[in-house]
């Protein structure tokens, strides 16, 4: 074999991995970057709150939402509330359940590709929330109700509450509940969620490509949907809460972001608080059924937004307003499940159609654009 040959087989054979894991990155995205919509199935009146029904606008996008006024609709604080990931508005209800009994005015959205919005051709992540999450708070503070407002967020809701907060300085409080630190460590867990038999070596470098993939068909930069970077710029009071028993993403992504935070403050004078609460047996979602996590939110949100009681008044109202799941619950993340077009079937990375979407598959191209009528993940 001559020279010139021998070198282009090496080459070829050094590329492979290179390009199956390119393979990978764009199947990955493909799965798992378009959430499957759940249009809301209860309003506010089925927990016997008065409301408005409304919209919000987030750029280009016109997104639906409830505002829920306190106190016959006097002056007072506000909260917008921020769903997570093939959830929607109506998931947060049993937050503006016991927030309203605190005496905060609440606004809650269907954050884009989910609940009652239109399904996205690009896939959804964190910048995402991030820009519907301020687009909330904008439809808040513009309520003549409302004197103060901050955000609670959870999961990938939480990270646009805090990419929202550092985004804008009128954020006055931030609860982050079961937050995720950054994009690099998410999608490496859900490699982790899927069982994906990659090992570390390999893992990590794949997580560090497959998250530039996933993101380049909106131009994001990972620093740009950092929720590690942005706590460590905003200057408000933050609260962090997760369970101990969050087997979707871990503890010590809050502790990862509380210590970001609190390096952010090092040497201001007089910085505001950074508090952290993990919820003993408490998984992902449904903190708020703990009445020490209600009794917590509602006492620091007085704190930092004010309101007609006092912060202990506010937390022990707060804990004994029951606040329950809703009937059916919540869906698990789809893309990790065992069913056709899942992340599971990644190990098939190398076989025809591994990069499209399940579903009808000609929409979704390589570079992320396209058309589809409802793409989805399960």
């Amino acid at each position: 074999m001559g020279s010139v040959r021998r070198a282009g087989v090496a080459a070829a054979i050094a590329a492979a991995p290179v390009g199956l894991a390119y393979r990978f990155a764009l199947a990955y995205r493909a799965r798992a970057g378009f959430p499957r919509r759940f249009p809301p199935t209860m309003t506010p009146a089925d927990f016997g709150m008065d409301y408005e029904s409304m919209t919000v606008r987030s750029r280009d996008l016109t997104l639906p939402a409830w505002f829920i006024p306190a106190r016959g609709g006097a002056a007072g604080p506000g909260v917008a509330l921020i769903h997570g990931w093939e959830s929607a508005r109506d998931r947060t209800l049993p937050l503006a359940v016991f927030l309203r009994a605190a005496g905060f005015h609440t606004l809650t959205i269907d954050v884009r590709g989910h609940g009652a919005n239109a399904a996205e051709t690009l896939p959804v992540s964190g910048g995402e929330f991030g820009l519907d999450a301020q687009a909330a708070f904008e439809g808040l503070i513009g309520r003549p109700e409302v004197t103060l407002g901050g955000i609670v967020g959870h999961s990938m809701g939480a990270i646009g509450a805090i990419l929202a907060a550092a985004a804008d300085p009128r954020v006055a409080a931030v609860v982050a509940t079961s937050s995720p630190a950054g994009p690099y460590r998410l999608t490496r867990q859900t490699f982790r969620i899927a069982h994906l038999p990659i090992p570390d070596p390999i893992a990590y470098p794949l997580a560090w490509l497959t998250t530039r993939v996933y993101l380049r068909p909106r131009g994001h930069d990972v620093s740009e949907v950092s929720a590690t970077r942005a706590i460590a710029s905003y200057r408000g009071p933050i609260l962090l809460a997760h369970g101990s028993n969050d087997s979707v993403v871990p503890v010590g992504h809050m502790e990862r972001l509380a210590r970001a935070a609190r390096e952010g403050r090092a040497g201001l004078a007089g910085p505001s608080p950074i508090e952290t609460l993990v919820v003993d047996d408490g998984e992902h979602s449904w903190l708020y059924e703990d009445p020490g996590y209600r009794r917590a939110v509602a006492r620091f949100l007085t704190e930092a937004l004010g309101g007609p009681m006092t912060p202990v008044e506010a937390g022990e109202v707060a804990a004994a307003t029951p606040a329950f799941r809703l009937p059916d619950g919540e869906s698990r993340f789809s893309a990790t499940e065992d069913t056709q077009g899942g992340l599971r079937t990644l190990a098939r990375v190398a076989l025809p159609g591994a990069t499209r979407t399940p579903g009808d598959r000609s929409w979704a191209r390589a570079d992320g654009t396209g058309d589809a009528d409802e793409p989805g993940l399960g």
